[in-house]
């Protein structure tokens, strides 16, 4: 602990790269991409865990971010999920959905027959639905119900940014809010799920604290993520609880040396997203890269991963090349069965949560 601070230090990286879903035309800018400092700490006043060496002017969101997972079954099916369960507390009329990246989870609702709104200023498509700009307090649009998915770990002063949204709605109506779930990184020792763009990590106690009125709560995508749909009218400062403080593994670091130590020279990353680029990474670091990196994704194929520059291919390129040895590295283990049926169930599959 640093009194002077009053934070509990839980983790350290350096010059990791500021965004680990853009992609990159070629091999050496994606060598070259920019770089930060990792260095979780829990706040003793609030109870937030977050990365103190962020710094936000690193930050710059461009047509070159690719973080869209709809292409995958599973995915589109928490998106049913998650458009039920708003449906059902929420309803469907006079919705606003905070950072709607793409549209994709927007249009969704809207065919579903939403009255919806979406604010985003990196959006690129032609949907008048979607606003090219922030949602904040001055525009004079209200709604019943705000939707903010996977928004708030990227956004330092989460509590101040709440604040924000809340004036701007009138200080009221529901939101519900879906982020990573920091339990889950720590129970399954999951290095490969600390980036230097999340700057904050819950729990689901966070929104608990920071809400006196919460409708429904828990954890989705196969634990995975948080969500809570709450009173924005009941938003309130978060208070450390001694009782229940971030129980983060003090082993996590050396985890990711113990699953190189296993690592093949076959080895295949499914996944080149935010958990196969970390994972590629610091498999380079500890001098054991991946020989490959398969996405399914048409807007990552043929692009390099940052700090790592691997060229990211389709399952058809890849797969025709492998040894019946290879092992296959599912970064996601909500997506294993679907990665088993593309590929004939051929190879050796590891679930690597459990590497």
């Amino acid at each position: 602990m640093n009194p002077r601070t009053n934070m509990r230090e839980l983790y350290r990286q350096d010059r990791f790269p500021i965004f680990q879903n853009r992609m990159y035309d070629t091999q050496a800018e994606a060598m070259a991409c920019p770089r930060g400092d990792i260095r979780l700490v829990e706040d003793l006043e609030s109870g937030l865990v977050h990365n103190a060496d962020f710094d936000p002017a690193l930050v710059d969101y461009d047509r070159n971010y690719q973080n869209e997972q709809a292409n995958s079954a599973p995915f589109r099916a928490h998106l049913d999920w998650v458009a039920s369960l708003i449906s059902s507390t929420m309803g469907l009329q006079e919705l606003i959905e905070v950072g709607c990246g793409k549209g994709t989870f927007l249009e969704m609702l809207a065919d579903q027959g939403a009255s919806i709104t979406g604010f985003d200023p990196t959006y690129e498509g032609n949907n008048p639905l979607i606003e090219r700009h922030y949602f904040g307090p001055g525009l004079g649009l209200e709604a019943r119900g705000l939707i903010l998915r996977h928004v708030l770990e990227h956004i330092p002063s989460p509590y101040s940014f709440l604040q924000n949204l809340a004036e701007a709605n009138g200080g009221q109506g529901l939101i519900y809010i879906e982020v990573p779930c920091l339990d889950w990184i720590c129970d399954n020792r999951a290095w490969f799920d600390i980036f230097y763009e999340h700057v904050n990590y819950f729990r689901l106690a966070d929104f608990h604290r920071m809400f006196g009125r919460v409708v429904a709560s828990g954890t989705c995508f196969g634990g995975q993520y948080l969500y809570v749909v709450a009173d924005l009218a009941s938003l309130r400062p978060p208070q450390y609880d001694p009782a229940d403080g971030a129980n983060f593994p003090a082993d996590l670091a050396a985890a990711a040396t113990k699953g190189a130590a296993r690592a093949g020279t076959s080895d295949v990353v499914w996944g080149g997203a935010s958990k196969g680029v970390i994972y590629a990474l610091l498999r380079a670091r500890a001098g054991v890269p991946v020989a490959h990196v398969i996405d399914i994704n048409p807007a990552k194929q043929g692009r390099y991963l940052a700090a790592t520059g691997i060229r990211v291919q389709s399952p058809d390129q890849v797969l025709p090349t492998l040894p019946d040895t290879a092992r296959i590295l599912v970064m996601n283990p909500n997506y294993l069965q679907e990665i088993r049926q593309m590929s004939n169930n051929t190879f050796t599959y590891i679930q690597v949560p459990n590497d």
